[in-house]
Parts: structure tokens; C-alpha cells; sequence
């Protein structure tokens, strides 16, 4: 992102108004993703989101998609939430559906843990708290999507439950004070399904060399736009600050972003966005990648650069602020690593627009260092940093309260301050 601007409201878990869910614009915006045939009965061209059912004679298709497109609210004062959550592997996502009267009235509710890794057989329930709500563009109406958080019966947050420690930290009157805000620049890979080999490269083969593709346009250098724009709509739909995307250097590899955000928001708009690109690439018949490295050799990795503020970095003075948390950082640089995403160490070699893993470096408008801080940002004397280390499989909730939590709540000892200095001044 080039620059960190003011936050827009926020879709909020308690709406004061029922209508604000409904949209009138629900079938235009998303035809493309339901597949809606025109009225001459002709097939769209974007053939390719059709749903995943064989056309027969008697136009299995056109039922299917009938009732997809199938307006309930003339016989049901009921809409349906679609209760999301994080799996076993920390980055899987899982969701399953209810009909609720109202969405300021969701119910607690429960799966089964031993079937995601989450809990044993012998005591497998776990409870899902309803955190944060989103509208459905997938069925449109006043349909909702409801991103949760996870517990055991006795009210404990679960080991994947990382949402319950971030909003414990952003809830801190330190840290709320400071107003924190993020953009976060989510990259992802699209595979092809059966033979997991990114989108538009030959089976069994490579691409022309990297140099053509970031932000290409063109049938020979830009694979899944159509992924990339209908992820796009979805998100606005949705209620997501999504703030733009771009095509990638690796061909077949894409990235938005989301914010700013303050505090919570930036992970439950992340983890939902997620949600969504999940089900846009399974109508795609195509395979969503977040591995940090999916391709070895000479090609961009996938990151999540993370930009951040606090009220101090924002006001004049800010840069003394930024770069007392850029110190911060530098000396817990092995804490954050470790909680920065699974396989980063493919992506982090000092190569390919990445810092070396291995060590702590800052620099301006320099994509090679661990921490960016932009030209305007330095000529301002107040702004943001960009923390380039995060993966494209992080959790946008573990990395965005670190985050705060180093730079507003944590205090270094003097004698290590004065050492970080010394070696951040002969960095710089």
C-alpha cells in the first residue's frame, strides 16, 4: 500500500438496523458467481464459475441454479447465517450454515472438534462464538456470514483459537488509545486442480521468466483476473475494506489488500476475505494456494506485507515514534518470525524482494529489509511502517496484535535498547 488513509466504518456485530443487510443489487452484482443464464437462454461467458453439475436433457443446470438464485423472503422471515471458522492447521477454514430470526441474536453454537483436529473423539464438542458479521454475496438477501471464534464447554478459547489473545490486547487502554491501524497485503497462488501447478504455466513446465507479469495484462501474462475481480466484488458485497489488488511478479499469483483496519477488524475482514476466495476458486475449479514458496527456484514467494500505524506515528513527531518501534522490533525479531507463518523460511532469503530470515534490517523505500518505511512517510516526518516478514499463511490475528503488543506494550531493557540502536545505526 502507499499510504495508510482513515479507517471507514466498520460493519459492526450488533447493526442498529435490520435493513442496512439488505442490498437491491444482489443479482446484477453476482450473476457472474451464480451462474445466472440470460434471458435468451444462452450460456455467459464466463462459463468457467459455472457450477459443478453436468448439464443433461432435462437441464439439470438450470434447476440447480433456479434454486440457488431463489428468493425466500416472501416465505420466511428467517435468513441464513453461515457460521465460520479456523480448522485444525491453523489456516484451514471451515463453515457449516442455520437459519436465524435476526443477526443482533445469534445463538452460540457447536461442531465437532475430533473431525478438525480440534478435539479427541471421547469429548469432541467445541463452541463457536459468534464474533463478527459480514453480508453473503453468495446467497445474497439478508443472508449473513458470521466469522467465530472457538471454545471448549467450559468457556476456554481452544489452542487455534487465536482471536481470543488478539482482542485481550487490542481491548488494553494502552494499546485502544494508540488507535491502531492496518492495511495488510494478502498474496495468494491460483493452482490448477488436478495437477497443482500454478494457473496459465504449461504442465510440467515453466513460464517465461519473471518481468512481464506484475500488474500484466494480456491472455500471455495475467492468469485469474476473472478470480481476482469477482474475489473483488464479493469483498465490497461483503461489507470487507478491501482497498485494491494487483497481479503479483510470479505468474498465476495475485494480491489484495485490506484496510485500514483498527485493531479486531483487520483479522476478522482478513479471515473473511480468506473465506471468500476459498469459494470463488471451488466455483473456479481451481485450487487456492497460501504457501509462502510454492514454487522453488528463481520466483517470487507469497508474503503478507503488513502496514502500521499507532495515533503517535500519525501526528507530527510521528517518525521518532516509528523508529523507537522499529528498535522494538528488532529485538524481538525472532519472536515475531516464529509466529509469522508456517514454511517462511522458503520465502525469507534475502532474495527475491525479502530480507534474509536470519536477521533484523530497516531501511527506506528498501523492499530488501525486513522493515520498509516509505519516502513519503520520511519526508512527512510521521506515517507508518511496512513489516515485510509476515507469510501469505499467516494469522492476521497473531500478527497484528504482536504488533502492538511490541511496539506499545512491551518495554526493552535500556542496556538492549542502546545495543539495538547501535546495530539499527549501522544498518541505516
Amino acid at each position: 500500500m502507499a499510504q495508510i488513509l482513515a479507517p471507514s466504518m466498520q460493519w459492526q456485530m450488533r447493526m442498529p438496523k435490520y435493513s442496512n443487510i439488505a442490498s437491491p443489487m444482489t443479482t446484477k452484482m453476482w450473476s457472474s458467481l451464480l451462474m445466472k443464464q440470460n434471458k435468451k437462454g444462452t450460456n455467459r461467458s464466463s462459463a468457467k464459475f459455472r457450477v459443478l453439475a453436468l448439464k443433461s436433457e432435462d437441464s439439470t443446470v438450470n434447476r440447480l441454479e433456479d434454486l440457488l438464485n431463489l428468493d425466500i423472503t416472501p416465505y420466511t422471515d428467517k435468513i441464513i447465517a453461515e457460521y465460520i471458522w479456523i480448522g485444525g492447521t491453523g489456516i484451514d477454514m471451515r463453515s457449516k450454515s442455520k437459519p436465524v430470526e435476526h443477526p443482533s441474536e445469534l445463538p452460540k453454537w457447536n461442531y465437532d472438534g475430533s473431525s478438525t483436529g480440534q478435539a479427541p473423539g471421547e469429548d469432541s464438542e467445541v463452541i463457536l462464538y459468534p464474533q463478527a458479521i459480514f453480508k453473503d454475496p453468495f446467497r445474497g438477501g439478508n443472508n449473513i456470514l458470521v466469522i467465530c471464534d472457538t471454545y471448549t464447554p467450559a468457556g476456554e478459547p481452544i489452542p487455534t483459537n487465536k482471536r481470543h489473545r488478539a482482542a485481550e490486547i487490542f481491548s488494553n487502554s494502552k494499546v485502544s488509545a494508540e488507535v491502531p491501524w492496518f492495511g495488510i497485503e494478502q498474496e495468494y497462488t491460483l493452482l490448477q486442480q488436478n495437477v497443482k501447478w500454478p494457473l496459465g504455466w504449461p504442465v510440467g513446465a515453466y513460464p517465461g521468466p519473471q518481468g512481464p507479469y506484475y500488474c500484466g495484462a494480456g491472455a500471455d501474462k495475467s492468469f485469474g483476473r476473472d478470480i481476482a475481480d469477482a474475489h473483488y466484488k464479493a469483498c465490497l458485497y461483503a461489507g470487507i475494506n478491501i482497498s485494491g489488488t494487483n497481479g503479483e511478479v510470479m505468474p498465476g499469483q495475485w494480491e489484495y489488500q485490506v484496510g485500514p483496519s483498527v485493531g479486531i477488524d483487520a483479522g476478522d475482514h482478513i479471515w473473511c476475505s480468506r473465506y471468500l476466495l476459498e469459494r470463488i476458486t471451488e466455483q473456479a475449479g481451481v485450487v487456492l494456494s497460501l504457501d509462502p514458496k510454492p514454487i522453488e527456484g528463481d520466483w517470487n514467494g507469497a508474503g503478507c506485507h503488513t502496514n502500521y500505524s499507532t495515533k503517535s506515528m500519525r501526528e507530527e513527531g510521528g517518525y521518532e515514534t516509528i523508529k523507537k518501534a522499529i528498535l522494538n522490533l528488532s529485538l524481538r525479531h525472532k519472536e515475531h518470525i516464529s509466529a509469522y507463518g508456517e514454511g517462511n523460511e522458503r520465502r525469507l532469503t534475502g532474495k527475491h524482494e525479502t530480507a534474509s530470515i536470519d536477521s533484523f534490517s530497516w531501511g527506506v523505500a528498501n523492499r530488501g529489509c525486513s522493515i520498509r518505511v516509505g519516502r513519503e512517510t520520511e519526508k512527512q516526518g510521521k506515517g507508518y511502517l511496512e513489516d515485510r516478514r509476515p507469510a501469505s499463511n499467516m494469522d492476521p490475528y497473531v500478527v497484528t496484535s504482536l504488533l502492538a503488543e511490541t511496539t506499545i506494550l512491551w518495554e526493552p531493557t535500556l542496556e538492549a535498547e542502546a545495543l539495538a540502536a547501535q546495530k539499527l545505526a549501522l544498518n541505516v
